[in-house]
């Protein structure tokens, strides 16, 4: 975390200044797409983004961890600590863990419910001993906590223009989203886990099973059954995509770049897995680092344009008295009623 970020924020206590440093190292590490578009968020936000899916990844390091000296029962009882932890920390008590400190912060500054963080648990909770999904409406259950809480989560950070319960669904099926992107990606380190994200309903409809898949993991060779079931699953995201897509232009205009960003981002890692000829069991689809620049320059040019139509607004409201429309729902600028801000 830069200070001038934290400065933004009004972070001044040293200890939080480091756990949302702390927190901002697991972002950088563990999720690079979604580092990259928070960068392109307002400074005084990013420590709260940070906070947020630092800690996801703190929990899903302890269920995901390929280490072999990890049992089950060690991983249950780190997960157990953690959410007692946080229970702690969202009470307002003292906490040792700066990973809790740092999301209990950002939940009291942004009025974050609680219950998000305890679905979010419940969920990491079921990956401990739930290696399957029957069905895809078994896995969306699964996701509601591990996935669209954390869109949820993020919408007061973010603001929006709309009520903040009209944008939820959308914000929420943007999580959904992101999150079986990474599961279409990551079929085979998965697979290394033991589990399959991907609904047995669906892969069984193109006559694919577990089986199958772990032999085909375990010799390299490829499976026409496979691949269409994968192009499933890859139409199935772009669905979910499109579900979540008009929440785009319920966000606060100067959030709304950075959200464009992950959404494109997250895409082309779709279209990664297809150019790849789906080839996702046997290795991880990379977008092109070059692409990955194009749509970040892309974002910054609508960042620019946002903060200047957001500067102008204000210079506009200053000049008119004190009469003004009313700040959006998490924001810190004028409402974006009045700048007319567009998501292509």
């Amino acid at each position: 975390m830069t200070d001038r970020e934290l400065d933004a924020a009004g972070i001044t206590d040293p200890a939080l200044r480091d756990a949302y440093t702390r927190c901002r190292r697991l972002n950088a590490r563990h999720g690079k797409t979604y580092f990259l578009a928070t960068r392109l968020l307002p400074v005084e936000r990013r420590p709260a983004v940070h906070a947020l899916y630092g800690f996801a990844r703190w929990a899903d390091d302890i269920v995901d961890s390929l280490d072999a000296t990890l049992t089950t029962d060690g991983r249950s009882a780190d997960l157990a600590r953690l959410r007692t932890g946080l229970e702690r920390g969202l009470r307002g008590e003292d906490s040792t863990d700066p990973v809790v400190l740092a999301v209990a912060d950002t939940a009291r500054r942004y009025g974050i419910d609680h219950r998000h963080f305890s679905d979010f648990m419940a969920s990491m909770r079921s990956d401990l001993d739930v290696t399957g999904y029957p069905t895809y409406a078994d896995l969306r259950e699964y996701m509601h906590g591990s996935a669209a809480v954390i869109g949820l989560q993020m919408l007061p950070v973010l603001g929006t223009v709309v009520p903040r319960e009209e944008a939820a669904p959308r914000a929420a099926a943007l999580g959904v989203a992101f999150q079986l992107t990474n599961f279409l990606r990551d079929v085979g380190e998965d697979l290394d886990r033991g589990r399959v994200y991907l609904p047995a309903d669906l892969l069984g409809a193109h006559g694919v099973d577990r089986e199958l898949l772990y032999w085909s993991r375990s010799t390299g060779r490829r499976d026409r059954r496979i691949t269409e079931a994968l192009r499933a699953v890859e139409d199935l995201t772009r669905g979910v995509y499109r579900e979540a897509a008009p929440g785009l232009r319920m966000l606060d205009p100067v959030s709304r770049p950075a959200i464009r960003t992950a959404f494109v981002l997250y895409g082309g890692i779709l279209k990664a897995v297809a150019d790849d000829g789906y080839s996702v069991v046997h290795r991880r689809a990379v977008v092109p680092r070059r692409r990955r620049a194009a749509v970040a320059a892309d974002g910054l040019v609508r960042v620019v344009a946002a903060r200047t139509r957001s500067r102008a607004a204000v210079r506009r409201a200053v000049l008119r008295g004190p009469q003004r429309l009313p700040l959006p729902t998490g924001a810190s600028g004028p409402s974006p009623e009045q700048l007319h801000e567009e998501v292509a």
